[in-house]
């Protein structure tokens, strides 16, 4: 199993792309930067390419909406050019308060839009012209077709890689069973290994039957938060207030998948309780009622052989990589979790 760390997108990045130098030294194998309504993560994934040598570097994720699929391939490419071949290209949807409410961009489509995003930066990669007639993308465009201005175009440069992998992050059953037949890779986010197959395995058997034998197995990139020793049942609130965020906050009532998801894992009336809270404005009452258990399950807390037993659990249910949120008190706390956290890997 390899492992990987995410890195604040809220500030102080170049303290962590310091910190990301000693994490590639003790063999943690991949950084990921996020993309919210914060700095742009290509410009710091372009930094942390000229701070590092052998960990891979990548999204995660960019919204599919922010950028138009050219652009993307074109930075997707060109960080896989200063990294010397070591990016991934992260992709989701986000949702309508960051990409409505942030960028003004109309948030539809999502399942359509991504395949051919998809589509279009392979063509891309591979140098080919870009004559593409989707339902959402056309190139060139149909006004231009005849009159002299729509001669399609190829990338002028020669990419490290004509395929740079492609990870989507993905919940709802339609985006995994996409996922699973188009992508390099899966990012879910608060995976329960115990329920992950009852809540997505159907979806991604149904992608895994579609898929490009070409693109090989899945890489199933599993995000939890890491804290070993055994005095660090406390951390555990320390993930609280994300939870809380995105079970209460993040979308309206009916329109919040990790709401939703949450109550796929048999916690729906604390999942209402906690949306009922935070859309109320009582946020600290929100966070104060994200039950530990829940924290717990989907998270490496605990002991060394506590958590050495939830990686085996992780394995079990298909994770292939590790992708950690440090609850350290310092950077040096932080490298020896991720340190410790290989040991259990290897």
């Amino acid at each position: 199993m390899r492992t990987g760390i995410f890195l604040s997108y809220a500030g102080g990045f170049k303290e962590a792309a310091d910190q990301v130098v000693e994490l590639e030294k003790v063999g943690v194998d991949i950084a990921l930067v996020a993309e919210a309504y914060s700095y742009d993560a290509i410009s710091q994934l372009g930094y942390l390419a000229a701070k590092t040598s052998t960990m891979e570097l990548g999204t995660g994720v960019v919204p599919i909406y922010t950028r138009t699929p050219a652009l993307m391939a074109m930075s997707a490419a060109g960080v896989d050019y200063v990294s010397d071949g070591r990016f991934r290209l992260g992709l989701g949807t986000s949702g309508p308060q960051v990409i409505e409410g942030f960028h003004g961009v109309p948030f539809d489509a999502p399942l359509g839009r991504t395949r051919e995003v998809v589509e279009i930066c392979r063509k891309v990669w591979r140098r080919e012209n870009l004559d593409y007639d989707g339902k959402y993308y056309q190139l060139p465009l149909p006004a231009d077709r005849g009159t002299g201005l729509g001669k399609s175009l190829h990338l002028i440069n020669h990419p490290v890689r004509e395929r740079i992998p492609i990870t989507i992050a993905a919940l709802g059953p339609k985006n995994v069973e996409l996922t699973a037949e188009i992508a390099e890779g899966w990012q879910p986010v608060f995976y329960l290994p115990e329920k992950a197959d009852d809540v997505w395995g159907d979806a991604l058997r149904a992608g895994t039957a579609k898929r490009d034998p070409a693109l090989g197995p899945l890489d199933v990139m599993v995000s939890a938060s890491l804290a070993i020793g055994d005095d660090v049942d406390d951390r555990l609130a320390w993930a609280k207030p994300q939870l809380a965020l995105y079970i209460g906050g993040m979308g309206a009532r009916g329109q919040n998948f990790y709401h939703k998801l949450a109550t796929r894992y048999g916690y729906g009336e604390v999942a209402d309780h906690i949306q009922d809270l935070f859309l109320a404005g009582k946020k600290a009452e929100a966070i104060a009622a994200v039950p530990d258990d829940l924290v717990r399950n989907i998270s490496l807390v605990g002991p060394k052989g506590f958590v050495k037993e939830r990686l085996a659990a992780y394995a079990e249910a298909g994770v292939t990589t590790m992708l950690v949120h440090p609850l350290a008190t310092d950077s040096a706390e932080t490298v020896k979790f991720c340190e410790e956290l290989v040991e259990l890997t290897r």
